[in-house]
Order: structure tokens, then C-alpha cells, then sequence
């Protein structure tokens, strides 16, 4: 793993022997929310194996969808071919669901452990092609510090 950013240092710590699932993503949403300018939401979404849906997990920000299926979507899209989405333009991503007529650009990290699908980090602007590169590796990289941690 590439050294840690100030975010990830900060989450690993902030985290350290905490084993509550809930009050980890919960600051994690919170850490994120921080540390990033010009963000609506940042949040997760964890998978219900017997609905084959997204639940809303604890998140900061405007209120949000509920349930998300699987494939649908940014968040069941990256969720279901597990791969990060970073979409400049969400109005443009083809079955894009607006939870938040506000938001106008998103980034969705799948979250898997040994195999098992968890969920996903999701996390809104207001701004057109908020999210970089740069934002997509450290983002990539915090999902695998919280995984120690859950």
C-alpha cells in the first residue's frame, strides 16, 4: 500500500480498536464530511443479501435514498461491478437516481472483505467534476483502512 494521506492516517487512528461497525462508518462519514470541500453527502450504503439491495448506512448530509438495487444507478452500478465510479456529471450517467436534485458530480467505492460484498462509500457534490484522480486513489485507499476496522 502506497504511504497514507492525512485522511487515512487520521481514520486509522481515529478508528484504532474501535470494533463497532456502525459508530465506524458513522465517523468515517464524519472524517470525510471534514476533510473534503463542496460536498452534500458522504456516506455508505451496505448490502441486504435477502432484498439484493443497497441500505442506507450512516451518512452526513442532506437526507437520501433509502434502498438502491443492485446494477442501478452510480451506487448499485459500482456496487454491482465492483469497481470505483467517479462520474463528473451524474445527470449524464445513464438510470442515474436522483436521491438529491442537488448533486451533480459522485464517487462510489465498492467496500468488500474476503470476498463478501459490504457495500459502498458514496459521496455527492453540488459541483460538477468535483472528484479527481487524486481524490479517486485516496478514497480507494481509505475504503482499505476501514476495512481493518470492520
Amino acid at each position: 500500500m502506497a504511504e497514507l494521506s492525512l485522511l487515512n492516517k487520521q481514520l486509522d487512528a481515529l478508528l484504532f480498536e474501535e470494533t463497532n461497525t456502525v459508530a465506524n462508518l458513522a465517523n468515517a462519514s464524519a472524517l470525510i464530511n471534514d476533510m473534503y470541500e463542496d460536498l452534500n453527502w458522504s456516506g455508505f450504503y451496505l448490502y441486504n443479501e435477502t432484498t439484493d439491495e443497497l441500505d442506507l448506512g450512516p451518512f452526513q448530509g442532506k437526507v437520501a435514498c433509502m434502498h438502491i438495487k443492485s446494477g442501478k444507478g452510480v451506487v448499485g452500478t459500482a456496487f454491482a461491478d465492483q469497481q470505483i465510479h467517479r462520474v463528473a456529471n451524474v445527470h449524464e450517467f445513464p438510470g442515474h437516481i436522483a436521491c438529491d436534485s442537488a448533486s451533480n458530480s459522485e464517487i462510489v467505492v465498492p467496500i468488500t472483505k474476503d470476498g463478501k460484498k459490504i457495500g459502498v462509500l458514496d459521496i455527492d457534490s453540488p459541483s460538477l467534476n468535483r472528484f479527481t484522480e487524486e481524490n479517486e486513489a485516496e478514497l480507494g485507499q481509505f475504503v482499505e483502512v476501514l476495512l481493518k476496522h470492520i
